[in-house]
């Protein structure tokens, strides 16, 4: 590429990065995890839109940093190689002038781009890196950067974060207070967390429908050269009106007349890898069962009620459930895993674990007013609890808490609109 084309091109960013001042929503935890003076990349992961590129400019901004910016995911920069990036760096300097830190956005569109990172970290450079593809950065930066960066993953807004953004009072609840935040709750199980939903600036329903397409063509199907592009299309869809659920690749194989089952797993670890969809396995001390009967929930409760074929829409059960596997994603980070746990008896939706420990086991149930629910969570609870050897037993509905007594195990009964303050 010509260089006074790419010095345009990064002239145009740099203007961009104005844009993002009015982004700056709210303070995000995933920034205290960001290490501005660590000489270990800085890689922050995520599903599209979900405010990385924001959180990254807030922390440079906040810290006074003096950075260059490039980001990757511009149409005019798509035939850029690894050969090309020494050009972008010189064209950055010319524009910036002298910097400590560099903000590299979506750099996984950038074959062999993990090479240029590395010599940069050899000189010193300080990089703040994003990415919307799991794998292409994950084992690339596990193969070439090993030891050398620091991986936040970012999921779209927290309830607790959509509360700050509506200025909606979380502590010393009142009378008033309290249905204020019920009724945000209600709005979230709607509208889920997107950063400019939530601000209305984009409608959800055309919002959700152009970022979900834009996924599945640009990132999935161009990426990874898909040859049943009309079958993955109608296969990604189905799991997204039917999260969570458990994914069997023979039936959707049958369902979707592909030629094999690898294809069907090729095609879900693609929306896996593209964090359309989040994987939970099966607690189990077999890793092939934990493998072969994992479920699929979507990262964010929009992509099942705010689409126009989606027909979750009414199932607040489901939304609940995936609300809850998101906010304990996010609550539990490094050495912690989430699981489910299912027996010919009994299962019970969420198996907290540190290491080879139990800690928690979590129940979702939206509504327990009818008994026959109640004895049937709060059983399997106890079953779990007994079998798994743990103590620390919550049942999440939507509004309802006390604290139970089952057969000499403490159940805590907790209210979804505040448990996900969490």
């Amino acid at each position: 590429m010509e260089t006074s084309v790419l010095l345009e091109i990064l002239r145009d960013q740099r203007e961009e990065l104005d844009s993002l001042r009015s982004h700056c929503f709210c303070k995000r935890k995933e920034e205290d995890m960001v290490k501005l003076e660590s000489k270990k990349a800085q890689v922050v992961i995520g599903v599209r839109r979900s405010g990385k590129s924001t959180l990254c400019f807030n922390v440079l901004n906040k810290a006074q940093a003096k950075f260059a910016y490039v980001n990757f995911d511009d149409e005019r920069l798509v035939r850029l190689s690894a050969d090309d990036l020494n050009d972008v760096l010189k064209c950055l300097y010319q524009i910036y002038g002298d910097f400590t830190h560099l903000f590299l956005d979506e750099a996984q569109n950038i074959e062999g781009w993990h090479l240029f990172v590395n010599r940069l970290l050899r000189h010193g450079m300080k990089l703040i890196i994003t990415g919307s593809n799991a794998k292409l950065l994950g084992s690339e930066l596990s193969t070439y950067l090993t030891g050398r960066y620091n991986e936040i993953e970012l999921f779209p807004f927290s309830f607790r974060e959509f509360c700050e953004m509506k200025k909606v009072e979380t502590t010393n609840l009142s009378t008033k207070t309290d249905a204020l935040l019920r009724r945000a709750f209600d709005k979230y199980m709607e509208t889920g967390g997107f950063p400019e939903i939530i601000s209305g600036e984009e409608t959800a329903e055309e919002y959700i429908d152009t970022l979900v397409s834009n996924i599945l063509e640009r990132d999935i199907v161009q990426r990874f050269k898909v040859r049943y592009k009309d079958a993955f299309k109608s296969l990604s869809h189905h799991l997204m009106n039917n999260a969570p659920c458990e994914v069997i690749y023979t039936a959707l194989q049958k369902t979707f007349n592909f030629k094999n089952d690898k294809t069907v797993e090729n095609y879900v670890g693609y929306l896996y890898q593209a964090y359309l969809l989040k994987q939970l396995r099966k607690y189990s001390t077999k890793s092939s069962e934990r493998i072969r009967n994992a479920k699929c929930y979507p990262i964010d409760v929009s992509l099942m009620n705010a689409r126009k074929d989606a027909f979750a829409k009414d199932n607040f059960g489901w939304r609940l459930e995936s609300l809850v596997y998101l906010a304990l994603c996010r609550k539990y980070g490094v050495g912690y895993d989430v699981y489910y746990h299912k027996t010919e008896s009994y299962e019970v939706d969420f198996v907290v674990c540190h290491r080879a420990t139990v800690v928690e086991l979590v129940q979702v149930s939206y509504d327990i007013s009818s008994e026959k629910t109640l004895n049937r969570e709060t059983s399997a609870l106890v079953k779990a609890g007994t079998s798994l050897k743990c103590d620390k037993l919550t049942l999440v509905t939507a509004f309802e808490e006390r604290v139970l007594d089952v057969q000499g195990q403490v159940i805590d009964v907790c209210a979804a609109y505040k448990w996900l303050l969490i």
